[in-house]
């Protein structure tokens, strides 16, 4: 699967890519803990060198390392001494949850919304120019794609959703927006996506493919857009919904007052 392959190695390559702005080593940890959850960076894979990881993201050797330090802490990366040693990731679904959960919790409802209209207006432009642009051969690897699609996990369905908007970003011959895309899946995608927790929602992705592909064929490059929008929506939606439920789930329990009147 060359496509697949290449754009995994181009999502590690934005994993990895240097910080805008102040290289604090919040940002890195951030950054890192994102790929990890989304997917992008697997259990086993060997990060790089502080020194190198410093470089590619344009950090001081110090902020990478006070990074690496805090993802040890979370149970994110293990690290091993010796000449086969460094540090290296060690995925785990109840960690990873725990951690989507508390940035939730962390985000605003107007944040939220916020990342619903950047997703949607990068993947959603996409989606139109695609339709504009698509060969049979581009929509014949979108129909392989979906056929190819585990929605029997919520990882699977995520996997399938990544790979699909990110072949769609890909045949709109755009790199400011491929590249766009693969930022956002790793920075954003374990938390936009997290409703793929739901049977319901998994067998939605698949309905919004098949729409997407059924406007590219037809060349409706703003049905392709309308739809990829109205499932992004739908995806922050329930993420709101389900912040309300974490946040009621944390609150303290209301205290009665005694003596008062039955």
């Amino acid at each position: 699967m060359p496509h697949a392959t290449a754009r995994a190695d181009a999502a590690r390559a934005v994993v990895f890519s240097p910080l805008e702005g102040a290289g604090r080593a919040e940002l890195v940890e951030q950054r890192l803990t994102d790929a990890i959850a989304s997917g992008v960076l697997r259990d086993g894979e060997r990060l790089p060198s502080e020194a190198d990881l410093a470089k590619l993201l344009g950090v001081a050797p110090v902020t990478a390392r006070e990074a690496l330090v805090a993802l040890r802490h979370k149970g994110l990366v293990r690290t091993r001494r010796g000449r086969d040693g460094g540090s290296f990731v060690t995925y785990d679904d109840d960690v990873s949850l725990r951690l989507t959960e508390e940035r939730v919790r962390a985000l605003s409802r107007i944040e939220l919304r916020d990342l619903s209209l950047h997703y949607a207006a990068i993947a959603g432009m996409a989606a139109e120019v695609a339709a504009d642009r698509a060969s049979d051969d581009d929509l014949q690897s979108l129909v392989e794609i979906d056929a190819r699609a585990d929605l029997a996990t919520p990882g699977g369905a995520r996997r399938a959703v990544g790979r699909f908007q990110l072949e769609v970003a890909a045949i709109s011959q755009s790199p400011r927006l491929v590249h766009e895309e693969l930022r956002l899946q790793a920075e954003t995608g374990a938390l936009l996506w997290m409703c793929l927790r739901e049977q319901e929602y998994r067998d939605r992705t698949r309905e919004h493919r098949l729409e997407v592909i059924a406007a590219i064929r037809a060349a409706d490059g703003a049905s392709a857009r309308r739809s990829t929008t109205t499932h992004i929506g739908s995806a922050v939606e329930w993420l709101i919904d389900e912040k309300v439920r974490l946040e009621a789930a944390s609150a303290p329990p209301i205290a009665h007052e005694e003596g008062s009147a039955s």
